[in-house]
């Protein structure tokens, strides 16, 4: 069973977490924006998650995080949560 590392921004609205990868683009610093911005729990660990197994987040989370690249800011991906920025640290 495959497992992954991840941290995430989440955000209210698509607007704010464009802006926030843009950002990301330019340089800013992920933990740093987490913290300010994000709406998860995760925010005061920098957006970490820790470690997870298919299943254990919600399915469009999942497919960010166990099928595309790792080290690159993906999003805004939208679930019932709000507008999530996803990036994956490992997987194996």
């Amino acid at each position: 069973m495959p497992v992954a590392s991840a941290r995430h921004i989440l955000v209210k609205t698509k607007a704010e977490a464009d802006s926030l990868k843009q950002q990301l683009a330019k340089g800013a610093d992920f933990a740093k924006l987490a913290r300010k911005h994000s709406q998860c729990n995760s925010a005061k660990r920098g957006g970490d998650l820790g470690e997870f197994r298919p299943g254990q987040m919600v399915k469009a989370f999942d497919d960010v995080v166990f099928k595309k690249a790792v080290l690159t800011v993906h999003g805004p991906v939208k679930t019932r949560f709000g507008y999530h920025l996803i990036e994956t640290i490992y997987r194996n």
